[in-house]
């Protein structure tokens, strides 16, 4: 087998792709389709491959595409077990994409594509529901959950999904070594650049890739004040700053 090179790619707000050593596929948090990703439409369109879709909660702004490109790309759907149902049975995510294989819950974790990819549930502090259209009553999608994302010849990557900050994130580096953790940043909705700095000084990972912030205006967190915060906490992760769209290649 070819081993290729392993990358993530920001694609604006929550939306992340990851691509494996073989050529696996895997997408969290789909939402293409954001406003500040300028060619989401293209992007969307060009999606020949995904083999698993990852989903942290139930908003719009977090399941994004994730129906469409499961419907076009035979995707397996990666949630926990009530976000998972709410999305077969209201939105109409394929129900043979979402089998116990793939769903889990908090504190559980997946042994995924032939032990190439483990994922790991974990806590966040949020809401989750799920819609069927825009003025729709919400409809209860289960809790909120971080997702930690193990590839056997790669990195681990901590993604908090929405959340503020709370104690027990220092649990998991307690039992994952954390290589990259994508946090949200922007705060009204979840945390800003001074808690999510404190999440970082808990968690202790290699790199910091901050997200969730400038997809609207009162997202008002920015990398420049989250880097303050963390110098000011003197924490040693490295901070890197995607642009929208942007690919970069994972250690391995």
């Amino acid at each position: 087998m070819i081993s290729m090179e392993i990358q993530l790619t920001w694609f604006g707000h929550a939306a992340f792709k990851i691509t494996t050593s073989s050529g696996k596929v895997l997408l969290i948090d789909p939402w293409l389709t954001n406003p500040v990703f300028a060619r989401g439409k293209e992007e969307l369109a060009a999606l020949d491959r995904v083999d698993l879709i990852l989903l942290t909660h139930g908003h719009s702004d977090h399941v994004g595409d994730a129906v469409e490109i499961g419907k076009r790309t035979g995707a397996n759907l990666v949630a926990n077990f009530d976000l998972s149902a709410a999305m077969v049975s209201s939105l109409g995510y394929p129900q043979a994409q979402a089998g116990n294989e793939t769903t889990g819950h908090i504190g559980g974790h997946l042994s995924l594509l032939d032990g190439e990819v483990t994922v790991t549930f974990v806590p966040a502090w949020h809401g989750s529901s799920i819609q069927r259209e825009e003025n729709a009553p919400p409809v209860y999608a289960g809790t909120p959950t971080g997702l930690i994302v193990a590839l056997r010849d790669g990195p681990t990557s901590y993604h908090t999904g929405d959340t503020d900050l709370f104690s027990d994130m220092a649990l998991v580096r307690r039992f994952n070594k954390i290589d990259i953790m994508l946090v949200c940043i922007g705060d009204h909705f979840t945390m800003g650049p001074a808690r999510a700095a404190e999440a970082v000084k808990l968690v202790k990972p290699t790199t910091v890739i901050p997200m969730h912030y400038g997809t609207f205006p009162v997202l008002t967190g920015t990398p420049e004040a989250f880097d303050h915060e963390l110098k000011q906490r003197k924490v040693k992760a490295k901070l890197r700053v995607m642009n929208i769209g942007q690919a970069i290649a994972l250690p391995r």
